[in-house]
């Protein structure tokens, strides 16, 4: 019987020098060989030791005189802890079993000294070659075994569609729970656990990927058999003149709703009761003469232009602390069509109200604001408390109106201000207070009556002031003679490409 003892005392391995010179000595590739404890413990299995090897010197045949034996259970002294992985995995010719001493192989059949310990007392570790792996022809089971195994770890298939409206936040695809609105922390929400119906969809519509497309169809009314699971529905372009009370219903996961161009004039005031999550809301070119009533809380985009509303009342917008953007523009508004307190609560971003009848900028609107476009009005002038309100402007729209005069001071409420659009008006000269607008980029002041551009007009005196140079200055269809304009008036702007005038055609 083959057994494992260690060196003789005072060598025992029991203490932590010795074992930390021992283990110094196992070193080499061969000892990393046996670095498996289930087939050391199977290949060899250590015994007790037999009558008559005791003693305190060196031991005869396979046992040292005196030094107890490792019980069965115990793990061995195994070199392939000492060793690294490379090592132990590295492939070697088939050998004969052989002993390691001080990493030096010693072949069984050829050795004269105790199996386990060497003459003058180290530790001999045997050696055994773990089996090759057969040949390429031998091996393709356990290479499909592992494909196999591979294969069944791949997630399902998955389409990208570009009309998946749920991709607003960001460049790739909603899982199933992102796209409905479902909360991901771990907590189950009963609504989000809805059925897949894809083979629900409106005749002579198209259903892909949750979207229900129905535009162009010549449809009266909305279509029934929508999957309770669609998030973008589109029926544009129709003949919808009106929106019933159950025309949504079940739509509790719709996300996007496009009804642009239709012949809407009439809305139930429960008809977007259903719409629990809806954030986009089109309704342009239509004939509606109100703003729906009772809107979904969960709005964020209204696209209600082009239609006939004349008047905003005050309440409308109520409950409506997600909404950031409404384009409002192509309605025949006027200034007495605001009631006060009409956008009362409402945290706008962007607000458009062009192409409308407006003749000076509205003083009630949300002070959230950082795009303001009243383009295409007839407004004549800026009052110097007109902007009072706006002081988190980035962007301001005021072109194509008929403004004559910019009150001094009015522009100076607008410290954030960055890009001022100021083309087809009638002013007849630059407005005063640019050069202390230190964030101001971009100013368009083509087509007016600009006669004159003094040195000082868009750029601050002196030095570092302004903290943002200009990227563009429109002046172009002006009757100012450029030629005379001095070279320092643009000393605050990043390049001379970035300045346009000329071309004036009286």
């Amino acid at each position: 019987m083959v057994k494992i003892l260690p060196p003789p005392p005072p060598r025992s391995l029991t203490d932590a020098p010795a074992l930390k010179q021992a283990s110094g000595r196992l070193r080499g590739v061969g000892a990393c060989r046996l670095a498996n404890e289930e087939t050391f413990h199977r290949l060899i299995k250590p015994s007790p030791v037999r009558d008559g090897e005791g003693g305190s010197g060196r031991g005869e045949g396979s046992g040292v005189e005196g030094a107890p034996s490792l019980p069965a259970a115990s793990t061995p002294f195994l070199p392939g802890a000492l060793c690294p992985h490379s090592a132990l995995s590295a492939s070697r010719p088939r050998v004969w079993p052989s002993l390691v001493r001080d990493g030096n192989a010693v072949p069984l059949h050829s050795r004269n000294t105790s199996p386990w310990h060497g003459e003058d007392g180290r530790v001999l570790v045997l050696r055994i070659p773990l089996p090759l792996p057969p040949g390429p022809s031998a091996m393709w089971p356990l290479w499909l075994l592992a494909s196999l195994l591979a294969l069944s770890q791949a997630l399902p298939f998955e389409q990208r569609g570009f009309w998946d409206f749920t991709l607003d936040d960001g460049p790739f695809m909603m899982n199933d729970e992102e796209a409905s609105g479902a909360d991901t922390s771990g907590v189950l929400d009963p609504d989000s656990v809805t059925p897949t119906y894809s083979a629900m969809c409106p005749f002579g519509c198209h259903c892909h990927l949750r979207v229900v497309q129905c535009s162009d169809l010549g449809l009266k009314s909305v279509p029934k058999e929508i999957s309770p699971d669609t998030t973008l529905l589109d029926l544009q372009n129709n003949d919808i003149s009106e929106l019933r009370k159950d025309d949504f219903k079940g739509l509790q996961h719709l996300y996007a709703l496009v009804l642009v161009n239709n012949k809407i004039s009439k809305i139930h005031e429960k008809a977007f009761s259903p719409l629990r999550k809806l954030q986009k809301l089109y309704i342009s070119k239509n004939h509606l003469v109100e703003i729906p009533p009772n809107l979904p809380s969960s709005l964020v985009e209204l696209r209600i232009h082009d239609n006939r509303i004349r008047k905003v009342p005050k309440g409308v917008f109520s409950g409506l602390r997600n909404m950031n953007c409404i384009e409002m523009g192509g309605n025949p508004l006027e200034n007495s069509g605001f009631e006060p307190g009409a956008f009362d609560g409402l945290k706008l971003n962007y607000l458009r109200i062009s192409e409308a009848k407006l003749t000076g900028i509205p003083k009630d609107l949300p002070e959230t604001l950082n795009e303001l476009h009243l383009d295409h009005n007839k407004i004549q002038a800026i009052e110097l408390e007109d902007l009072l309100r706006y002081s988190k402007l980035y962007r301001l729209g005021l072109g194509h109106n008929q403004i004559r005069m910019i009150e001094n001071g009015s522009l100076s409420f607008l410290p954030t201000l960055r890009e001022l659009h100021l083309d087809n008006n009638k002013l007849a000269r630059v407005p005063s207070g640019l050069p202390d607008l230190k964030l101001l980029q971009v100013v368009y002041l083509h087509s007016n009556n600009i006669t004159k551009v003094g040195v000082n007009d868009f750029c601050p005196v002196g030095f570092g002031v302004k903290r943002a140079y200009y990227n563009g200055i429109s002046l172009f269809n002006n009757p100012v003679p450029y030629w005379e304009v001095q070279p320092a008036t643009f000393r605050c702007v990043t390049d001379r490409l970035a300045i346009q005038f000329g071309n004036y055609k009286k």
